[in-house]
């Protein structure tokens, strides 16, 4: 253990100096990190709502609507299976609360309305009265309906607002329709354009029309006319496409899509899956030099006119994007349309003044704690205590590295885990220091009492260490909110203090044993 090889000091000392140097932008105020030149590290730790404030939205999801829509299509089943061969004829097929009724005209035909409509409708309730038939849901299925409406809105909220799950962004149900929306440091504007789009996607053929008349006109039967997002003729009225009802491909095949470049413009690539390729390839291939849109939330996104069968599943959605609009489009693709849509019926700001009072409260507990794990190592370890009171400080500035590169957000119990962690990350040293006092006592010269103290306390601080990274993953993977802030500094405070106790610190003994080859060891 006191023989380290050159690559081992050089690999130590290469992660000190990249710690130090992805740390020290924190150092500098917001402000100036602007400043830093881009091929530097630049990246900040995120301060998290109860340190620095940020947006505090209140969301109705407006789930009625969302059940309206699967009734009319649980209707529209209904119909299509009614006049499936031998059709069965029928009158009066409408809406009820939650449910849909439909008349026979023949009573011969009641058993096999009976099997169509239950296999249609399956675990809903189907009663009969005469010849008129109702399919509907019981309170219970309602309420799951609800609940379940609202937890998918919630999932593709938290992926749309925090995608790769470092923000600690809080969603939160209130009630039956409600969801409480907590992102520390957000743009409140950007928030709500995120949420406020269901991004339904679909794929139309274009009528070979374009028209900048009333949308309101009247159209053949099969078309619509829906309005271009970003498109102006030459007096600046919005350009109006008449769009084919029938949707050729819809969103819901997407698997990917990503922003990019091409030609110097921003645009965003989409990837379908097996079943969408194979719709989207037919279509196209049936549809060369046709213009086909692309439509998002009833709106005509970009009708490019199909140059040539595009086989591969994959295709490019062109527009007047802007670098943020097409990060933004990509995302809003990629996590999925809302089931339901959202509205912001309250809209709050929250201010860092609590967070300077927290954030200098965490500095005097993390000084105050450093100075006394300092003093009780220096008195009772003396030299070898001091060795292990720097590798401390490289530690937390190790945290800091690993906070800001990886964009995790600080919260105060994140603070609390750092705080921990200055009495956690001496653990190691502790051991490793008493295993060599007692070798010494045994009767080991210096470099032996090193050598078998490191190695003896090596598998119980590994077992030590192990066991609490558990924990905190465990945390991390159950909790939310603060909880996963505590759990995600004590994840990384553990790893580097295992590195500075096991690493930085031996190397530190091991120079100093070969410098001075003491015949009793200052322990």
């Amino acid at each position: 253990m006191v023989q380290i090889s050159k690559w081992k000091v050089i690999f130590v000392l290469a992660i000190c100096g990249l710690g130090i140097l992805l740390a020290s932008p924190n150092v500098v105020s917001p402000e100036k990190v602007h400043t830093i030149p881009s091929w530097l590290p630049n990246k900040q730790m995120n301060l998290g709502l109860d340190l620095r404030g940020g947006a505090h939205l209140l969301i109705e999801a407006k789930v009625d609507e969302a059940l309206k829509e699967g009734l009319q299509s649980l209707r529209q089943g209904a119909r299509s299976s009614l006049r499936r061969s031998p059709s069965i004829g029928y009158t009066g097929l409408g809406l009820i609360r939650n449910g849909i009724t439909v008349t026979v005209r023949n009573e011969k035909d009641r058993t096999e309305t009976r099997r169509r409509l239950l296999e249609l409708g399956n675990e809903m309730l189907l009663e009969r009265n005469e010849n008129t038939y109702t399919l509907r849901f019981t309170d219970t299925q309602l309420r799951e309906r609800r609940a379940n409406i609202l937890e998918q809105a919630m999932t593709i909220l938290g992926l749309r607002i925090d995608p790769d799950g470092v923000k600690e962004a809080t969603l939160q149900r209130q009630g039956a329709d409600r969801i409480l929306l907590q992102v520390p440091g957000a743009d409140p504007e950007r928030l709500k354009k995120l949420i406020g789009q269901t991004a339904k996607m679909t794929f139309h053929l274009v009528d070979p029309e374009i028209s900048t008349l009333d949308p309101r006109r009247r159209v053949r039967p099969g078309t619509m006319v829906l309005k271009s997002k970003d498109e102006v003729d030459a007096a600046g009225q919005p350009v109006y496409y008449l769009v084919k009802k029938r949707v050729e491909v819809s969103g819901e095949n997407l698997v990917d899509s990503q922003p990019t470049v091409e030609q110097g413009r921003p645009v965003v690539s989409f990837r379908f899956d097996p079943i969408g390729a194979r719709r989207f390839g037919n279509t196209t291939k049936r549809n060369v030099d046709k213009p086909f849109a692309i439509v998002l939330d009833k709106e005509v996104i970009s009708a490019p006119v199909i140059r040539e069968p595009i086989l591969g599943g994959n295709g490019i959605i062109s527009g007047n994007f802007t670098t943020e609009s097409a990060r933004d489009l990509a995302l809003l693709l990629r996590s999925g349309a809302l089931p339901v849509p959202l509205t912001v019926i309250e809209e709050r700001s929250v201010g860092p003044t609590l967070g300077t009072d927290n954030i200098n409260a965490g500095k005097i507990a993390s000084i105050f704690g450093l100075i006394a794990v300092a003093v009780f190592m220096v008195l009772v370890y003396g030299g070898f205590g001091a060795m292990a009171v720097v590798a401390l400080a490289l530690n937390l500035i190790l945290i800091a590295a690993g906070l800001s590169l990886l964009q995790a957000t600080l919260t105060l119990p994140g603070i609390a885990g750092i705080v921990l962690t200055i009495g956690m990350a001496v653990d190691a040293n502790v051991l490793v220091f008493e295993r060599i006092r007692e070798e010494q006592r045994a009767g080991r010269t210096p470099i032996s009492a090193v050598d078998a103290g490191y190695s003896r306390a090596l598998t119980t601080i590994i077992d030590a260490n192990l066991t609490t990274f558990i924990a905190a993953l465990l945390l991390y993977m159950f909790g939310s909110g603060p909880v996963k802030g505590f759990a995600v500094t004590l994840a990384i405070g553990l790893c580097t203090s295992m590195f500075s106790a096991l690493m930085v610190t031996r190397l530190m003994v091991v120079a100093w044993l070969r410098k001075r080859r003491p015949q009793v060891l200052p322990l």
